[in-house]
């Protein structure tokens, strides 16, 4: 619930918010957890924020990966997928797999190159190149991966793929998660939580998720022949990695998923993440940021920019050496990657806004837009203005294109629709995101069916206005004790937002900090004091009033973390929005 008067009366931030802070009932929920469990209660706030029960909260705040695995079976064709897999690894015969370009189909792949390596089998990886083929099996690859293979594994892609899995002339398993058609491919087994002939229950499981469930169920039927599968709890980190990097919800099974991940991955065993985490200059314990900003970008610089399946060798490579080598060179792309995608962001925006940002959505396209960054363009895009957003490079008459949508919106679903309808050429994904091909002539109209679609959902009804704060905080509460708190709560991500805080009448000094982000220290004139950081700041009205605040006092919002620098570990607020006091 939500108070209808403004958290701390502001109607009109600096970015043109209104701030919405939590209702009375809220409020007495937490009060009353607090007392109930002893709980912190800026932990009880998170927690009725999560419509988490007193009596469930512990059992949220340690949740046991035992009591939250479903049975693989509920799944429809897993029993069959994992059998088939089986029969092709005693077999020996030979197995490929083809997987996305993405960190999801790259953390599947080398979970699948992994567990049959400790099988002491092989299996051949293809991940297709994004430029020159696209997302998803294409006719041509799959022809010529199914004349030297007897079992093809399609893993985060294949659901919607039936005349390039009806070319292979071999046996194929599709293990995935985007949204299903009414008719599935002519696969061996379609394993699909979005099949639209599942529940539903697990459908925000990634596809790396789908892969754990299924390796689940192939160490069971392992063990009803008396056999021994290998221990699949310690490939949990590429799960999580996959999970975050995805932006697949953390509620669950994905909780837990993430939750043991981060401790598997701490543990420094993996020789491709400890290698990139070193490049990264990671000195701590991973966290989901680290997976989501941190990691997840340099393995999905390969797919994006550079060679497509570098990501995922990567992470299943036990040479310490080769890795080292591979994560440098990811590293760069990298770097590479986010000169591009700024270049094309500042078009993007620019036209987004002479074409308005008041509607349901959000789009842009333009010639030359390196494909590989439409969708990290899109993302901004979706967070600057609150809509889902396209984005589409343009090159030979077609466009290529991602899509972000925001919570409550399946922009997936709208996606598809509009490609049924024969306006885009091929269009697919899932709630958060899609991907899309339109004809360069059918631009227009196809933006226009998709922003009505979208409309009828409600996007853009709320707009960039509303900004949520779960509650006030006083300068002097700000420790790294209290965020440590905060984090047992986590991990936080899409659809388990970490809480945001305000902090009331305060004053700031600030610096800028390279071309677009600012750094500020914050006082309460009494002593309190800490640090925060603006990302992006000037790409907006925050800069210049907060870089040069006069005798103003502000009204701040914005996410508390720990910052680790030079073996001292501070309180950070990640500003993300302003209001004069």
């Amino acid at each position: 619930m939500t108070t209808t008067r403004a958290f701390l009366n502001v109607t009109n931030s600096l970015t043109g918010r209104r701030w919405v802070g939590p209702g009375l009932e809220a409020e007495r929920q937490a009060e009353a957890m607090a007392q109930i469990t002893r709980l912190p209660p800026a932990i009880c706030q998170i927690l009725v924020a999560r419509a988490v029960a007193p009596e469930d909260a512990q059992g949220f705040l340690n949740p046991a990966l035992r009591d939250l695995l479903p049975n693989p079976l509920v799944l429809k064709d897993m029993e069959r997928a994992a059998a088939r897999f089986l029969q092709a690894l005693t077999g020996r015969q030979r197995i490929a797999i083809f997987a996305d370009y993405d960190v999801d189909g790259g953390s599947s792949a080398a979970l699948l190159i992994l567990w049959l390596r400790a099988m002491g089998a092989k299996a051949t990886l293809y991940i297709p190149d994004r430029i020159d083929e696209g997302y998803g099996p294409n006719v041509p690859a799959m022809q010529a991966l199914g004349a030297e293979h007897d079992l093809i594994v399609c893993v985060d892609c294949g659901t919607l793929s039936h005349d390039p899995i009806a070319a292979a002339g071999c046996d194929v398993v599709v293990l995935d998660h985007h949204l299903g058609a009414e008719t599935l491919p002519p696969a061996y087994a379609v394993v699909n939580p979005n099949r639209q002939d599942e529940s539903g229950d697990l459908a925000h499981l990634c596809a790396a998720g789908v892969v754990f469930l299924m390796l689940v169920e192939a160490n069971r039927q392992l063990r009803n022949k008396g056999t021994q599968g290998p221990d699949i709890m310690g490939l949990l980190d590429l799960v999580a990695l996959a999970t975050v990097a995805d932006v697949a919800p953390l509620i669950g099974l994905n909780r837990a998923f993430v939750r043991q991940g981060l401790k598997v991955m701490a543990r420094r065993e993996r020789v491709g993440l400890t290698a990139l985490a070193d490049i990264s200059r990671m000195d701590q314990a991973p966290t989901a940021y680290a997976l989501g900003f941190v990691l997840g970008p340099r393995v999905n610089a390969g797919g994006r920019i550079g060679q497509a399946d570098l990501g995922a060798r990567l992470l299943a490579c036990d040479n310490p050496a080769e890795a080292a080598a591979m994560a440098a060179r990811l590293d760069e792309l990298n770097t590479e990657r986010r000169e591009i995608t700024e270049a094309v962001r500042a078009e993007a925006m620019a036209q987004a806004e002479m074409r308005g940002l008041d509607g349901p959505l959000v789009w842009a396209a333009g010639e030359g837009w390196h494909p590989g960054v439409v969708g990290i363009v899109a993302a901004r895009l979706k967070e600057a203005t609150h809509r889902p957003a396209v984005v589409i490079g343009l090159e030979g008459g077609v466009g290529k294109g991602s899509a972000r949508s925001v919570s409550g919106v399946d922009l997936g679903a709208a996606v598809q629709r509009v490609a049924a309808e024969g306006l885009l050429l091929k269009g697919g994904g899932h709630k958060m995101a899609a991907g899309l091909t339109v004809a360069q002539d059918q631009l227009e109209p196809a933006m226009a069916r998709l922003a009505e679609l979208l409309a009828r959902q409600g996007a853009g009804i709320e707009g960039p206005r509303d900004l949520a704060v779960d509650s006030l905080l006083m300068p002097s509460a700000v420790t790294p004790a209290l965020v440590e708190q905060i984090e047992a709560a986590g991990p936080f991500g899409a659809q388990a937002p970490a809480p945001r805080f305000a902090f009331s009448d305060v004053a700031v000094s600030a610096r800028r900090m390279g071309d677009t982000h600012l750094r500020l220290s914050v006082s309460d004139g009494a002593g309190a004091r800490f640090d925060a950081v603006a990302f992006g700041a000037f790409d907006g009205p925050l800069g210049p009033a907060l870089e040069n605040p006069g005798h103003n006092r502000f009204h701040l919002v914005g996410r508390l973390e720990l910052n680790h620098w030079g073996g001292r570990t501070k309180v950070q607020l990640r500003l993300e929005d302003a209001a004069i006091a």
